[in-house]
Formats: C-alpha cells, sequence, structure tokens
C-alpha cells in the first residue's frame, strides 16, 4: 500500500469514490476539512465543526454529515444547506462513520467528542426522514451493506465485534434484532471503517494495528495487507474498475517517538488491482 495523497490529517476519514467524477473525498473530522484528489491535484474545504462521512447525490452534490446535521453540500461552489438536525440538542457528540446504503438512504453514526461511553448511536435517513436505529454505542463505526441487499453491518469499536442486522428487501429498514457477525475480541483487534467487495467479503481496517483485514462474513481471514501507519481508520474501492482500495489514516493520540518513525500517519493510502468492489450507490434526496 502507497501514498495516494500526502496531506496529514489529524483523524482522516470517511474516504467515498465518486463513480461520475473518479474523484475521491475524505475528511479531517477533527481538523474540520474536506479533500478531494483527481489526477494528482487534491482540493480543499474548511468548515467551522466537525464533518465526517459523505454520500453522493449527483455530479456536483454531496450528502455530507456533521456533528449537528446533514447537509446538502455544492462541490463546485462549496455551498452547503441543512438538511436536517443530527443530534443538534446534544453537545457531547459528533458524528462518525456513514455511508449510503442500497435503497438511496444514508445511515450515520455519532459518538462522543471525547469517546464518552455510550454516547453516540446509529442514524439512519431515507426519503426525508432521520431515525434512530441503535443506541448506547461509543464509536460507531464498519457501517457497510452486503451486496445482495440482505443485511448491513456496524460496529461499537470499542466491542471489538462487528453486528449484522437483516434488512427489508423493499425498503432497506433493519428487522428484527442484530446479532454478531465477526468476533475480533480474540485477535485483539479494533475495527473501524469498513466496505464490502462484489462477492460480499468485508474489507476492515483495524485502528492501532496497521492493517486492512479481507473477511468472509462467517469471519474467515481471506487477506491482511499492511498499511505503513499505526492508525488505519475506514477503506473505500475506485479507481477505474473499483479494484483499487484506498484507505485514511490519522494521526491522533500518536506519540512523538511514532510520529517520527512513521511520518505517513495521517496521509491517505492505495493498493491497485487488489479485489474488485462496487461504487457506493447514489443517496436521494
Amino acid at each position: 500500500m502507497t501514498p495516494f495523497d500526502p496531506t496529514i490529517c489529524t483523524l482522516g476519514e470517511g474516504p467515498l469514490w465518486h463513480p461520475q467524477r473518479d474523484e475521491l473525498f475524505w475528511f479531517d473530522i477533527t481538523g474540520k476539512a474536506l479533500y478531494a484528489r483527481k489526477d494528482g491535484a487534491t482540493r480543499q474545504w474548511r468548515f467551522d465543526r466537525h464533518f465526517s462521512a459523505a454520500g453522493w447525490v449527483d455530479k456536483t452534490t454531496l450528502i455530507i454529515a456533521s456533528q449537528d446535521a446533514l447537509w446538502r453540500f455544492d462541490i463546485e461552489t462549496g455551498g452547503k444547506d441543512r438538511i436536517c438536525d443530527l443530534d443538534a440538542d446534544n453537545p457531547v457528540t459528533r458524528s462518525n462513520d456513514g455511508r449510503a446504503d442500497p435503497w438511496g438512504g444514508f445511515w450515520i453514526g455519532t459518538m462522543g467528542i471525547n469517546a464518552e461511553k455510550y454516547a453516540g448511536a446509529i442514524y439512519r435517513y431515507y426519503k426525508g426522514e432521520l431515525r434512530t436505529l441503535f443506541t448506547g454505542i461509543t464509536v460507531s463505526n464498519t457501517i457497510c451493506f452486503a451486496p445482495d441487499q440482505s443485511c448491513a453491518y456496524y460496529s461499537d469499536t470499542m466491542s471489538r465485534r462487528i453486528m449484522q442486522v437483516a434488512l427489508d428487501p423493499a425498503t432497506g429498514w433493519p428487522t428484527g434484532a442484530s446479532g454478531v457477525a465477526i468476533d475480533l475480541r480474540e485477535a485483539g483487534l479494533n475495527p473501524d471503517g469498513a466496505i464490502t467487495d462484489v462477492d460480499g467479503n468485508l474489507w476492515v481496517a483495524c485502528w492501532g494495528a496497521g492493517i486492512v483485514l479481507q473477511i468472509t462474513p462467517a469471519g474467515t481471514q481471506l487477506q491482511r495487507i499492511s498499511v505503513p501507519v499505526t492508525q488505519p481508520s475506514c477503506p473505500a474501492f475506485g479507481g477505474p474498475d473499483f479494484t483499487d482500495l484506498y484507505v485514511t489514516s490519522a494521526t491522533q493520540g500518536l506519540s512523538a517517538g511514532t510520529l517520527a518513525a512513521q511520518p505517513l500517519n495521517g496521509a491517505t493510502f492505495c493498493i491497485e488491482g487488489v479485489a474488485k468492489g462496487r461504487p457506493d450507490p447514489r443517496v436521494i434526496l
């Protein structure tokens, strides 16, 4: 895995390959910035609050999640319009991991700004409605969807377990109770962001371990890809045929010695031709 963009993020997160622009977008949550890179050039947008995740709406529009709202974001002008509140009356939390679902909805997790225990939740925005799905989560992560639309995955990173919940085939709303899909406690790994490939395998960034795992839904490890940093945070498939894997990373909480030994901590990386991924679905506003 080699550097894709050398910009050092304090907390790089939320990579999204825009399939109509052939361009990668990602956030520095605590740096309060959105970045995009195409053809060797990087753009930046600065914000006055924490933003963390995005979905694509059309060629010039994203939905982006902040610590207190969901927004419609104009890529060309940098303007944004508030769609709805997101935990706006709770000063403790901010948004974290999020991803579009196959029905045109958008799932977004929250967490405590200082990782306060059980302060976060996971929500879904769909057809103008924001609904709470899961509560009592410390660090919301690993939001992704099976390619056959049968289920969603999510995690509380602190639990070291990736959960699975069945989805209604017509609407995408969860049905029934969640269960443990992949248990990483014995391995001592912390699941951060994740995405699925065309075969339904999960690609999971493991915070603090410097790796991305390819794991079957049954928990069998297929590949273990090293990232030259301590804290890889979230993967995304992209490139012309969606076989390239991009990974964000972070410097947050690392010692001066670690940063000196690994100066690429916080950069964004890519490995080409690793597997066949899928474009994120379009979000319908």
